[in-house]
């Protein structure tokens, strides 16, 4: 596994495990469970994927069984849109992620949307970071302008923002406006979440056979090359063991930028600025 040094110091797998869409908190809880025993030790909850809890005790289990300690776990978990009203909320919402996780602290919070109050929001997570209750502070889903306003106006700078990246929405620039601030870039849906056939895609397939990998294994490589931190999810520990098993080959220039050429210049997943999707997340409460 590669490292990267975030911005307050603290040390990140490039490569982690996501849990979003995994409700179930019997089948979370053992999917938490397996992807530590895998070797992974990157794990990425919300608030909103409520699951934390079904997370912490997977984490609790594996620690309890001498599968890892939690020094070597690097946990992030993500502030919804409903507490991203004030400072206070916000900060709140820190400690009760951190209440259902079992956890004293975990080693990243993000803003979930740059949506509501998200500059009040962040001082509430400065001061979570200040007060020892992560050990990094981010964001999700910030694009250029935003990112780059909130980069202008804030103490602390994002240590991570989580986008979508993948061969088929690249976002090249929107790596070298986080660069430019020394924020690393983590990529939510770095399987496009299975569209755009890719997982069949011929090129990919056919970089992939040169390495005996198959063509998700390629397509996460070509993002960890780019210096981009992945969370691919899965349920089965077969695809859990493939997707952690790209760091014994690299991809060259030349395939890199062939695989960078499938890039649409846009999302087929979500659109962000579609109003209607803002109101539908700004109205989406995830507690009374």
């Amino acid at each position: 596994m590669e490292f990267i040094t975030l911005n307050t110091g603290a040390k990140m797998p490039l490569e982690g495990f996501g849990v979003f869409q995994i409700p179930d908190p019997v089948q979370c809880e053992q999917v938490v469970y397996e992807a530590i025993k895998t070797g992974y030790r990157l794990l990425d909850t919300a608030a909103a994927y409520m699951n934390e809890e079904a997370v912490g005790k997977g984490v609790a289990r594996a620690i309890a069984d001498g599968l890892v300690t939690r020094e070597e776990l690097f946990i992030t978990t993500k502030v919804w849109v409903q507490d991203q009203k004030t400072e206070e909320t916000a900060y709140e919402a820190v400690k009760a992620s951190l209440s259902k996780l079992d956890m004293p602290y975990v080693d990243l919070v993000l803003l979930h949307q740059p949506m509501g109050d998200y500059f009040a929001a962040y001082r509430g997570i400065e001061k979570a970071y200040k007060d020892g209750l992560t050990k990094a502070v981010g964001v999700a889903n910030f694009y250029p302008a935003i990112l780059a306003n909130l980069c202008e106006n804030v103490e602390i700078i994002p240590a991570v923002d989580q986008v979508e990246l993948h061969p088929f929405f690249a976002q090249e620039a929107a790596l070298e406006n986080m660069k430019a601030y020394g924020v690393v870039p983590q990529a939510w849906g770095p399987l496009a979440e299975g569209k755009h056939g890719i997982f069949t895609d011929p090129d990919l397939t056919e970089i992939g056979g040169k390495y005996g990998k198959s063509a998700a294994q390629v397509v996460l490589r070509w993002n960890a090359q780019r210096g981009v931190s992945i969370i691919p999810k899965s349920v089965h520990v077969e695809r859990m063991q493939q997707n952690i098993d790209i760091w014994d080959f690299s991809l060259t220039e030349e395939e890199m930028a062939r695989i960078s050429e499938k890039d649409l210049g846009h999302s087929e997943i979500v659109d962000h600025d579609d109003p209607g999707f803002v109101k539908m997340l700004c109205g989406m409460n995830i507690h009374e």
